[in-house]
Order: structure tokens, then sequence, then C-alpha cells
């Protein structure tokens, strides 16, 4: 979701005409472009003070750091550096910024300090090949916490980096991933977060003089537990957990003066929603609580002495995160986006009971109030399992029309009404899209997000052809215009489904998916290898189930014409899947074309780059679906 400004086109939406119809390939282009370079702001952190907010934002072209007043105004630009930034956060003191940058998009992040003027920019991890999580700071400021796998680990260990000694030290080592959430603030003792296998996490205390561990979160089958933030005094710690329930509440345990630790307590739940964030104000008495109600987010505020809970105000677009307050308790910043609101930061004054925009990424050209909105319809599965997903209707259609069914990636992530400038884009030239969550897809409870672990993935991949199924059965699409894409897992969805059902799909767009688990497991990091053996199926033991579950042995199935994407510095889903794609499409003659960036990693960030990949993706489905077959060996080739 990034943005140049172009101010062309301004009312052309409202119509959304078939671009097939009516424009040509310069017009599909300069639409396109349009919508791709829509940015967004992400990641905020408020001063000492709440009286200035950091976060990141690629107004540049590249996600750097920023600062601005939060009541709104100008950002001042911190960085300016080639590659992207991730998060940002500042110092309890006010001195420092912390970031990551992520080298040509990769996995290998590192961790940077700067002033927030700009100035004395220093590098805190090694560089190189290793991989760097930020953390956060301890309530004085005088530790920044991390996760790496420096050293040649092959696991995400977690750090402390001492500002006051200028050293890195690590504080656990983790079978797989982890990392510390929070640090009490009489710098005794940690919450320590990790993912044991993927659905399936703990929560650890830490002692930080002698390294002693006391698990928290003692449970048998799959729990999702996190959060883990310390009351001021330390004697409670906060979380999110699923223990005995399907849907994650909000929690407590009570740690006593010896680390003896009590079970956990839940003071807020609900049968209709998870909880997906929290915050807590810096005098541990209030909770803010977000709720995903199906896909849409709710706010509430928890008083932690009373347990009294009321709500937030109504929100302005469909979805929240990345919650933070002030250090006073008055101002709570948040993102907000939705389906036609890019991610931006929003401040609500507590004291006042107003919500304020306060960063406004441009969208030139686009008018906001014209995007398609989606809808969200239930459908069966081939079982009879319930499955929900948002359908997008192009403006105008009266008719069976052409659709592409779009998979979200994780396995364990959410389609969710977020702003996605490839769907508005494809909606302006006529082609509605269909974002189903499938079996495995997480917001939905333990239950349904374990349900495509190992040899239950055929029911997912069986889901596919209901989604399909769904959408002729009720007129809604044109059964010989459907097409399929994805990223990540969603690549890996898009290559089941032409594999799977070659005669359902009409074109494809795979997204640096995972096509061989043999060559995935063989070339992916390390630490995603080892958390991924109960989610996809251990490589030792059920090899065989890997291989048939994997697309690249069923290729030759393949007829529908293919676009793969893909990055050079990919190392979660290496380059080599897409290769293997392109090869066997080629040799058996199917138009297939390789769009390779050799400065992304996992995902494409840069404007330019996600520009092109939008347009690229745009112009295939169109060459595909809406020209009924005109045209079609212009895809051949890279």
């Amino acid at each position: 979701m990034k943005f140049r400004s172009i101010a062309v086109l301004i009312g052309w939406l409202a119509l959304c005409p078939p671009l097939a119809s009516h424009l040509g390939a310069q017009d599909v282009d300069e639409t396109v472009s349009l919508m791709a370079k829509i940015g967004a702001a992400w990641s905020p952190s408020f001063s000492p003070a709440g009286d200035k907010l950091a976060f990141v934002s690629d107004l540049n072209g590249v996600p750097q750091v920023w600062v601005v007043d939060s009541r709104g105004g100008w950002p001042q630009l911190v960085t300016g550096l080639d590659d992207q930034v991730g998060g940002v956060s500042w110092s309890p003191g006010g001195e420092w910024l912390a970031f990551s940058l992520a080298p040509g998009g990769g996995m290998n992040a590192q961790v940077y300090l700067v002033r927030p003027d700009g100035t004395d920019l220093r590098r805190l991890t090694d560089g190189g090949e290793e991989n760097n999580w930020l953390g956060d700071w301890s309530h004085d400021g005088r530790l920044l916490v991390l996760s790496s796998n420096r050293g040649g680990s092959v696991s995400m260990d977690a750090y402390a980096y001492d500002l006051r000694a200028e050293a890195l030290r690590k504080i656990a080592a983790n079978p797989g991933i982890g990392a510390v959430t929070d640090l009490s603030r009489d710098g005794r003792r940690a919450v320590l977060w990790r993912m044991e296998s993927r659905s399936d996490d703990n929560l650890f205390l830490l002692d930080l003089q002698d390294g002693a561990e006391s698990l928290l979160t003692p449970h048998e089958g799959p729990g999702s537990f996190g959060g883990g933030r310390f009351s001021p005094d330390g004697s409670t710690i906060y979380l999110s957990a699923n223990a005995g329930l399907d849907l994650s509440g909000f929690a407590r345990l009570t740690v006593g003066a010896g680390g003896t630790v009590g079970p956990v307590e839940y003071l807020a739940a609900r049968e209709d929603a998870e909880l997906s964030d929290f915050a807590l104000t810096d005098d541990g008495a209030t909770a803010a609580l977000i709720w995903n109600v199906a896909g849409r987010s709710e706010l509430q505020f928890l008083d932690l002495a009373s347990l009294a809970l009321r709500p937030g105000p109504e929100l302005p677009a469909e979805i929240a995160g990345a919650a933070v307050f002030s250090r006073d308790g008055r101002r709570l910043a948040m993102t907000l986006s939705g389906s036609a609101a890019p991610t931006d930061i929003w401040v609500l004054d507590r004291d006042a009971g107003t919500l304020s925009q306060i960063t406004h990424s441009p969208h030139a050209g686009v008018r906001l109030d014209a995007l398609i909105r989606p809808e969200l319809v239930y459908f069966a599965a081939a079982d009879g399992l319930r499955l929900s997903g948002w359908l997008y209707r192009p403006d105008g259609a009266g008719g069976p029309a052409p659709y592409v069914i779009s998979f979200h990636g994780g396995p364990e992530g959410q389609e969710r009404p977020r702003f996605r400038s490839d769907y508005q884009a494809l909606l302006a030239a006529g082609i509605g899209v269909f974002a189903p969550n499938v079996r495995g897809s997480a917001g939905f409870g333990k239950r349904f997000v374990n349900l495509d672990n190992g040899a239950l993935r055929y029911g997912a991949i069986e889901d596919i052809e209901a989604c399909a199924a769904y959408l002729v059965d009720n007129r809604i699409a044109a059964p010989d215009r459907i097409g399929i894409m994805g990223g990540s897992y969603g690549g890996y969805m898009t290559m089941a489904g032409l594999a799977w059902y070659p005669e359902l799909f009409a074109a494809g767009a795979n997204l640096f998916g995972v096509v061989n688990f043999e060559t995935f497991f063989r070339d992916t990091e390390p630490w995603m290898a080892a958390i991924s053996t109960v989610e996809y199926g251990d490589p030792e033991s059920e090899a065989e189930l890997l291989r048939d579950l994997s697309p690249i042995h069923r290729v030759d199935r393949v007829r529908a014409p293919t676009i793969v994407l893909h990055g050079a510095n990919d190392t979660n889903v290496p380059v080599v899947e897409a290769e293997q794609v392109v090869a066997s499409l080629e040799r058996r003659g199917v138009p297939v074309r390789y769009v390779l960036f050799p400065d992304e990693g996992h995902g494409f960030r840069k404007t330019e780059n996600r520009i092109t990949a939008t347009t690229e993706i745009v112009r295939w489905f169109d060459a595909y679906l809406n020209r009924s077959g005109e045209g079609k060996g212009e895809g051949k080739g890279r």
C-alpha cells in the first residue's frame, strides 16, 4: 500500500467500467498505478511527554521513520535510507528512536538507534545474514530487547542491549522462535513468549539475574498466549489467552514475591469475538481491548481495579491495531484501516472524547468514497463446515462477472476488510474479488485454525473448490472467467487450486508461494522450519504426505496461464519455489510470466515495486478474464 502523487482520473472509479471494453493498456497501467501508489503509516510510538509521535510511512517511496505532532500536522522525516524500515519505538527518556531495517527487503533485519532529529545513527546488530526482531524498551530506558539468530543460532534467541554498557547480551535461548514481551520495572524479571509450533505457544517468567525460567501457561493441546505485560508493581501479568476457551480473551496471572504464579484468570471474553490486541496505561489502571469480530474491530476499555468494561468510540474504519497509550494515559494511538481507508494513525483523546486522524496517506487521483466495500458472506464446505469470505462486487455487474478468488497467507492469517490496492485495481478493471477464510484461518477460534494441520490440509484444498462453487451456484461469477491468486501460503493455495482443479480456473497469480515442501523445509530459515512441522507435517516422518501435498508434483495438471512474482532476497519462501513453477510450466508450454524483484524479500514494500506488481497482476487477469482469450499469447515469457 504505497503511493506517489498523480492527479488524474479522479472520478473514474465511481463508474468502474471494464478496462478491456473502454481502456487500452496504457490506461490500465495508469489507473492501476494510482491504486498501488496509495500509501500507509504504521507503528505509532509516543514521545515521553506525549506531544510527538514517531511512526513508519512510505511517504517518500520507501518505508522510513517520521515524527509528527500528536495532535496532527506536517511530519518530519527522520531517516532517509535506501532500505525498508519495519517498526519504530521511542525510548522512555526521549533520547533515542529504535528501529528495524530490512536490507533488500529480506528477513535479515537489523536494529538501529537514531536521535529524534535524525542524527547519530548507529547499528546495534552485526549486519550480514542474521535475523533480528525489534522488541521494546525497559521502563527506565536502559535496556532494549530484541530477538536474534546471531552467532549462527538456528533459533531466534532473546537479547537485551544495555545502552550504558553499549553491549548486547543473550538473556534466553529459544527452541524455534521467541521474544521478550515485557520487563518488570525493578529489573528482576521478564516475560518471555515462545512458539512451540504454529498455533501453539507459551509464556514464561524469566529471572534476569540467574536465567531461571518458570512456565506461566501450562496447557494441553493447541493454545495461544500473548501480550505478557507486567503491572507497575510486577505482581500481575496481563495477557491474551485461550486456555479453556475457543476464542482468545483478556486475562491475568498473579506473581508472588518468590516468583510463584497463579492460574489464568479471565477478565474479559466474548463468544462472538477474539481479542486481537491490548494496551495498558502506564499507571496500570486501564486496559484498551481491541476485539476481532468476524474480521472487523471493536474497541473497549477495562478498568483493571473494578473490572468495569465500557465501549470505546465507533471506529471510522473496519480494522484497528498497534494500540499504544501516551505515558499520562490521556491519549491512545492506533492504526486504523479498512476496505476504503488506507492504513493511517489515529489518536483518541480520552478526556475530550475525540478521535482524530494524525497521518493522511495521500491518494492522488483516487476517490476513497468511491472504492468498493465488501460484504461478509457465509457458505458451506464439502463436508458441511461453515466458511466465510469477503465479497467485493464490481460496480455495475448485473449478472455473472469475472472474479478472482484471493487466498490470504499464514496459513494462520485471516482475510479482513483491509485496504488492498490490488483488490481495488481489479475492481476498477471490472473484475470482482472473493477473499475467503477457509479452514485453518485465524480469527475464528483455535479449533478452526487447526483444521488444516498435517493431513487435514486436504480439507483446506477441497475448500478451494467450495469457494468457486459458491460463486458459480449463486450466479455471482461466470464459470469460465474465474481466476485465483495469493501470496506466501496464499501462493501455495493458488498453485494447489490450479493443480487440483485445473478445470475451474482461467488464470492464476502466485506471489512468493510455497510449492514444494521438501525444498521449503530444506531452504527456509531454520527457525521457520522448526515451528512448521505440526502445521505442515514433519519432513523426517511424513515425507510422503508432504510430497503428496506439494503442488509441484501435480504441476503437470496446471493448464491456466500463470504469473509468478517473487523477491530475490526472500529467505522465508526462497526463490527456488518460484523457479520450479516457472520451469515446469515453460516446459509444457503453459503461458507463464515471471516477475522477479532483485531488491525485495518476502513481500513487496517499495512503492515502485508495488506499482509494478499490481500492474502486472491486473493486466494478467484483465487479459485472461475480461477479454475472453483475446491476446492470450501476450503473457508468455519472462
